[in-house]
């Protein structure tokens, strides 16, 4: 069976003959805050949820694929399951960047809405299905800082020429301002920062980033993470695998996901200030960018939109159903909210 454990038979007894033992590869070392820690938490919480009927043994990056490189192995049934974010997907379908991330985008409770009550896990359970893969929404995390610079960036311009790490549609607005972008998993951007291959990068949340160490190189980290004001992280299992479980066990698969959510999201709201305070005392810059900056960096998302939705049928489907929601949303959001 390869890498793939499969619905495995225990015993002769009808309860065994159901147990599932799954490898379950994370895009994410455990040991990094939020996204890693959700992986052990996802793993930890349908073992237990189950009494452990299914079972997800999770893996680090490397241990059984590249950290980014789960789709087709996910899909072929050599990889039984796989955490991630679909943002990593975008070589398989730019559409499923809009599952992940979006520039200029939702704020998480929004995200959340669209995604579970708009449509938008309907169109990616749907998107997905063609490779013989399930979809499950299964965490969600609050703004990222937008970037790490050796050098306090005054001028746009500045940006021009330089060799960044950058995730999802966001990439293709720093493209914009002539930068050359390209996707590294977490545990190769340090290295590449340390060697010279970049000269700056964004990752994640402050608390993520300390972990990864960015702080001692680049001293200059700018806010707030227009590209990436929340992102969505996923559990997909290949498709006959998950066909094959009982309505318990699938009813286990949401309900741990949908628990992950919750930790992954208040997790992550709770610990960034002290990794913003710990980046200060290393001697880190945190700067915001100026409202003139922001408008020059939404301008460009408009133009990258526009090209993303012409020769995609899903981009465009999908993008018409998130604007149109937030439209709707809007008149919640502008009177329901403190500005």
């Amino acid at each position: 069976m390869g890498l793939a454990a499969g619905v495995m038979v225990a015993s002769t007894s009808d309860a065994d003959a159901k147990r599932v033992r799954w490898k379950m590869h994370s895009a994410f070392a455990g040991k990094i805050a939020v996204i890693g820690e959700g992986a052990v938490n996802i793993s930890d919480t349908v073992t237990s949820m189950s009494g452990g009927d299914v079972t997800l043994k999770m893996f680090e990056p490397g241990a059984l694929v590249p950290g980014t490189q789960y789709y087709d192995p996910v899909s072929s049934g050599a990889l039984d399951a796989a955490f991630g974010t679909p943002g990593y997907n975008v070589n398989k379908n730019n559409a499923f960047a809009f599952f992940s991330a979006v520039p200029f985008g939702p704020n998480g409770g929004e995200y959340l809405a669209w995604m579970r009550y708009a449509g938008g896990e309907e169109m990616a359970t749907e998107l997905y299905a063609r490779d013989k893969i399930r979809y499950n929404l299964c965490g969600v995390i609050a703004p990222e800082s937008s970037g790490w610079f050796r050098n306090e960036i005054k001028s746009l311009d500045q940006l021009k020429g330089l060799k960044m790490r950058f995730f999802g549609l966001g990439a293709k607005v720093m493209e914009k301002f002539g930068v050359s972008t390209q996707l590294l998993a977490g545990g190769d951007i340090y290295p590449a920062l340390e060697l010279g291959s970049i000269d700056a990068t964004e990752f994640s949340m402050p608390a993520i980033d300390k972990d990864l160490g960015f702080y001692q190189i680049a001293k200059h980290n700018y806010f707030p993470g227009w590209h990436q004001q929340s992102t969505m992280n996923e559990l997909l299992i290949h498709q006959p695998y998950y066909d094959a479980l009982d309505a318990t066990q699938k009813a286990v698969i949401r309900g741990g996901c949908d628990a992950n959510v919750m930790y992954m999201f208040v997790r992550g709201e709770a610990i960034q200030f002290a990794a913003m305070k710990f980046h200060q005392e290393k001697g880190v810059t945190i700067h915001r960018w100026s409202d003139a900056d922001l408008a020059k960096f939404e301008a460009a998302w408009e133009e990258v939109i526009t090209d993303e939705i012409k020769d995609n049928a899903d981009s465009k489907k999908i993008w018409a159903s998130l604007k149109s929601f937030r439209k709707d949303y809007a008149i919640w959001k502008d009177n329901g909210y403190l500005k």
